[in-house]
């Protein structure tokens, strides 16, 4: 049996399908307008295509016994959202619901869904559980919150099941060192504060110094994206025992960092000083995002096994490459 990784060429997906290659059959469906081929394990297949291409699902479901998906292949940029909201509900829930109507259509029965923290919106509480009020307040989240409630409905009436993984600041490289994270544009904080000391920004800037936590700044919680990656298969490899079904999981590391305590930790590692600057705050920054695991912890045994320190450091070696 074979695995479809759909978006397997982007930055969670590849490293997905590195640690799925040693055990799995491995497929992987990507169009390459924000992942990169070359991210892409050589033992994979890769079939080069939209994830709303009937035609192009037909011939890998019909050439592939393919017994699970996993699905990457958003777009997940929430400015990019608020200005061309139509862009993401094209693809982010038309070109799903393809996707599963064609998995129904070959009795493909099992589904892993790279979902987000942004269906939070603002919570109003700093430790996020599942049972956190779902209130996204741009388009990306409330794409991936309507795909969830698709996927709980299709349970409803067909011979399918889903899990649903929520996470929130993916980061870190592989310590293979052979893939890591590539945006254009970059807008993760780690990457952007790498990418400074090594020379190739002027300067990081820091939206807001006056929010409630201990240092002004922005918290949120980081997660090593091989962790990300073995929940995934964790949860596939859960389904097929038939230990858990049509669940929702959190993903992170149940601590929160600042984004000047992040800054300082990439300073001590690349042993170099940045220069910031401040600015106001950016509209609809939550003060402190930080995610209960404890869930799939109790269903799975998944926990993080890198630290802040090991991510930063992969993150490191791969960007300074």
């Amino acid at each position: 049996m074979a695995i479809l990784v759909c978006g397997g060429a982007g930055y969670i997906g590849s490293h997905t399908v590195k640690e799925l290659v040693d055990t799995y059959e491995v497929v992987v469906l990507d169009n390459l307008t924000t992942g990169f081929e070359s991210l892409i394990d050589e033992r994979a297949t890769f079939v080069k295509g939209d994830l709303g291409d009937g035609a192009v699902l037909d011939r890998i479901f019909t050439d592939h016994a393919i017994d699970a998906v996993f699905h990457f292949a958003a777009n997940s940029l929430v400015g990019e959202s608020v200005e061309n909201p139509l862009k993401y509900y094209r693809n982010n829930v038309s070109a799903t619901l393809v996707l599963l109507e064609k998995m129904i259509e070959h009795n493909v029965k099992r589904f892993i869904f790279s979902s987000t923290a942004a269906t939070y919106g603002i919570p109003d509480t700093e430790m996020i559980t599942e049972e956190t009020a779902n209130k996204p307040i741009n388009p990306y989240g409330r794409s991936k919150l309507m795909v969830e409630q698709v996927l709980a409905d299709i349970a409803h009436v067909h011979d399918f099941q889903y899990v649903v993984l929520r996470y929130f600041n993916a980061a870190g490289a592989h310590e293979s060192g052979t893939i890591g994270e590539s945006h254009d544009p970059e807008s993760h904080l780690i990457p952007i504060v790498l990418q400074h000391l090594l020379g190739q920004r002027e300067k990081i800037s820091v939206f807001g110094t006056d929010y409630d936590t201990a240092d002004g700044t922005c918290v949120r919680d980081y997660i090593h994206v091989t962790d990300l990656a073995r929940a995934h298969i964790l949860s596939y490899e859960g389904m097929a025992k038939g230990e858990i079904a049509n669940e929702t999981y959190n993903l992170g590391n149940g601590a929160g960092y600042s984004v000047n305590e992040i800054i300082k930790a990439c300073e001590a590692i690349a042993e170099r000083k940045a220069t910031i600057e401040y600015a106001d705050r950016r509209a609809g920054d939550p003060a402190t995002l930080v995610a209960s695991s404890t869930k799939i912890a109790a269903a799975l045994g998944w926990k993080p096994a890198f630290d802040l320190e090991a991510i930063i450091s992969s993150a490191w070696a791969w960007h300074s490459k």
